[in-house]
């Protein structure tokens, strides 16, 4: 007996783990397009969401990625617990785990202004980095790559158990965020829509999953 009120007492756990990962994306966003929207001289079409870090409101956009990773993070804990022993139970919250370590330097680190953002920035694009925006890079698109690997981990594991829906949401995640990516640094207009668009294809996919794996303790 005191056994199971072990076990049921880690399946709690993980189940208050995984709505981490469940609201991760929805905040991340729903806070950065806030910003969008009532930050003076930012402009989606040109800006990338990460220079809302910037400016005497950066703050707001660098917590937001330390909490998104945070957050990310517990997932990553949360889906180890409930896949320990099972397909996919290393590589795939490992990957995750990186992805949200990844979200917390990228919010530690900014990037250089350019394109006259935040307002007195220089009008073109910065013609050197900084290692602060060096480290911001490196730190985002480390997260990035890992949560595409993490998207095929998790499609092999939904091709053993047969679920084709999911396998295909996987796949089909794990190629387009990527594609977006590419698409958005090779355009010198809309880089900003295109880019938040892959993060809602990727981080969206941390959360749906999320979600799946907490109904699936619910209904165990």
């Amino acid at each position: 007996m005191q056994m199971g009120m072990v076990q049921m007492g880690k399946l709690r756990l993980n189940r208050l783990l995984l709505i981490g990962g469940a609201v991760s994306a929805p905040l991340f966003f729903a806070v950065a397009i806030v910003q969008v929207f009532t930050r003076s001289g930012f402009d989606i079409r040109r800006h990338a969401i990460s220079t809302l870090t910037l400016g005497e409101l950066g703050w707001i956009q660098s917590a937001n990625f330390i909490l998104t990773g945070c957050l990310a993070v517990f997932a990553a804990i949360g889906i180890r617990g409930l896949l320990r022993g099972g397909k996919g139970s290393v590589w795939g919250p490992l990957l995750i785990g990186i992805y949200g370590i990844g979200m917390i330097g990228a919010g530690l680190f900014r990037p250089d202004p350019g394109l006259s953002f935040p307002p007195g920035a220089p009008e073109g694009i910065p013609t050197s980095m900084s290692s602060a925006a060096a480290v911001h890079s490196m730190a985002f698109f480390t997260a990035f790559i890992c949560l595409v690997a993490a998207c095929f981990v998790f499609a092999r594991q939904f091709a053993v158990q047969g679920d084709r829906v999911w396998r295909t949401y996987c796949v089909a995640t794990g190629i387009l965020a990527p594609v977006l990516i590419g698409v958005g640094m090779a355009m010198n207009s809309w880089i900003g829509v295109i880019m938040g668009f892959a993060g809602v294809v990727a981080f969206g996919w941390v959360s749906v999953l999320s979600v799946r794996l907490r109904a699936e303790v619910s209904r165990a």
